[in-house]
């Protein structure tokens, strides 16, 4: 399954918020590879203990998503944060492609 997913850029960075629900954190896998962002996640299924399904027509669904990067962002400092069934990452920029304010002098 393709997870919803918003993007939204500021001047430091992007926040990308992809919708996940029922994915536990052990099972949210992600991965740089080059300039490609891969999220993948599965759903946990709710079992009772010591109880062995001999039937079932549910699937658990498996959400996988990828996306290129610009060489703009850094890749090493990303942040990522799983709560609610919403994951959270930010990716900031490099510092030369941050926006810098000059100072204008006098004289």
């Amino acid at each position: 399954m393709v997870p919803r997913v918003d993007v939204l850029e500021d001047e430091s960075g992007i926040t990308l918020l992809a919708d996940l629900p029922g994915v536990p954190r052990e099972q949210l896998e992600l991965k740089v590879e080059g300039d490609t962002l891969l999220i993948e996640g599965t759903v946990a299924a709710p079992t009772p203990e010591q109880l062995e399904a001999l039937y079932a027509e549910v699937r658990l669904p498996r959400y996988r998503r990828a996306f290129t990067l610009s060489r703009e962002l850094d890749t090493g400092a990303i942040q990522a944060q799983l709560r609610d069934g919403v994951l959270n990452l930010r990716i900031p920029k490099q510092a030369h492609a941050q926006p810098r304010r000059i100072e204008v002098q006098v004289g």
